[in-house]
């Protein structure tokens, strides 16, 4: 039998999915499949919570699927044995994706190229994770902007209703292949080595009067402000079309975050570089100090500072840190401790359920002063004052650092203003101004 394949990756939803949609409508039965790809899971720890989240979306969507006699293909090892195992299968006539603007992913997508042109197939892949992609949003000289407020401007400009359309799904279900004709392969966390995590995941449907209010409770990290939609974004697993347009309604700051995201994936997409390193290379000249003891006291949530220690702590046991937090963690690190961004970057990527290589890399560029901003390394947060302005009940601090206030609790593990002036001195001395 003649099929097309949907090759499911950081979409999980059967709904007003793009790429989804433009399979079902085409002329041939499709697969759905999904590759827990072996070359992503093995550099995680067994008990990543991310691994249990996405299991969970699959078997949703699989029961989903099962109840109409509809089968769903989900496969576990390296991406290339699969499809070249897939290929053996079924007589593949062409497979749709969406898009995904990730270095490994864009490999990983050539590789499956290559092999489908060897059996006279094609890839058909649709944007679905942003509203604006790649070079979409480009300044009146056609070039990628690099400073968001102009970025954001053009983004709203260019808006029209078509960008906010509803793709449904549901109607061309019918169109997926039988149960019967559908291998059963569905691999259990524990046959890839993955312990089922205790994690408590956020709501996929973010309150209403959440949205509508975060502009005045957003910076509070004690406040139940912002809506934790992050790690629904990051796999796809609520349509970006449906939030923005709620975001368009009821709160314009809420709308300028979901911004911010898409601002940092053209620059990931326009500028590769800087997975590697700094968006502006001059920055490489800066001379970190290497001290792995510091780094892991501020790992732990071990620093002196409160706010610091408690959004370590929160991020450790949650895997979530609140958004002000995450600049003012990020800012210590680099900016009181000397200590590479990169570093610290790493971290969050290993710990945040909700971490975006786009978002997470721009954030942390942001806090060292090597990314997109004109003259930031100036910007250093004092951890002291924004307590005092965030968090000043110390509701959040008291909340992840209970013996705070105590003799249990460690001195600073540096003086701020003294820190402060060698990082000034540091950073003007290897930019030469």
């Amino acid at each position: 039998m003649k099929v097309n394949v949907f090759w499911f990756r950081r979409d999980l939803r059967l709904n007003d999915n793009r790429g989804l949609f433009e399979a079902l409508k085409s002329e041939y039965p499709v697969l759905p499949l999904f590759i827990f790809d072996r070359n992503i899971l093995d550099d995680l720890e067994a008990d990543d919570a991310r691994v249990t989240f996405i299991h969970n979306q699959l078997s949703g969507m699989r029961e989903q699927l099962s109840a109409l006699d509809k089968g769903f293909w989900v496969e576990h090892g390296s991406p290339e044995a699969v499809w070249e195992n897939l290929l053996q299968e079924f007589d593949v006539q062409a497979v749709f994706c969406n898009h995904d603007y990730e270095p490994y992913a864009q490999k990983r997508e050539q590789m499956v190229i290559k092999l489908l042109k060897g059996k006279g197939a094609v890839l058909h892949t649709f944007k679905d994770q942003v509203i604006f992609e790649k070079e979409e949003i480009l300044s009146g000289a056609g070039k990628p902007y690099t400073v968001y407020t102009p970025y954001s401007k053009k983004w709203k400009e260019s808006l029209r209703q078509s960008h906010l359309t509803y793709y449904n799904c549901e109607a061309l279900w019918d169109n997926f292949l039988p149960k019967s004709q559908v291998p059963r392969s569905f691999p259990s966390l524990g046959q890839m080595n993955f312990k089922v995590s205790s994690q408590i995941f956020p709501s996929d449907s973010p309150k209403e009067q959440t949205i509508r209010v975060y502009d005045q409770y957003r910076n509070f990290p004690a406040q139940p402000g912002t809506t934790r939609i992050g790690i629904h974004l990051r796999f796809g697993t609520i349509s970006i079309r449906q939030l923005a347009k709620k975001a368009i309604e009821l709160n314009e700051v809420y709308l300028k975050e979901l911004i911010w995201r898409e601002f940092y994936m053209q620059i990931l997409w326009n500028f590769p570089h800087v997975v590697e390193g700094p968006f502006r290379k001059q920055y490489e000249r800066v001379p970190w100090v290497h001290d792995e003891e510091a780094f892991e006291k501020w790992k732990q949530g071990k620093t002196g500072f409160p706010i610091v220690d408690a959004g370590m702590r929160e991020l450790n046991e949650t895997g979530y840190m609140h958004n002000r937090v995450r600049m003012i963690t990020a800012s210590f690190l680099v900016k009181d401790l000397l200590i590479n961004w990169q570093w610290g970057e790493s971290y969050f990527a290993e710990k945040l359920l909700d971490f975006e290589l786009s978002s997470n890399n721009g954030g942390w560029q942001w806090a060292a002063g090597s990314g997109t901003d004109a003259a930031p390394y100036f910007r250093i947060f004092n951890p002291e004052s924004q307590m005092k302005k965030f968090d000043p009940k110390l509701v959040y601090v008291r909340k992840w650092v209970p013996e705070f206030g105590t003799p249990l609790y460690p001195a600073p593990m540096v003086n701020h203003k003294t820190a402060r002036e060698n990082t000034l001195k540091v950073y003007k001395e290897a930019l030469g101004n």
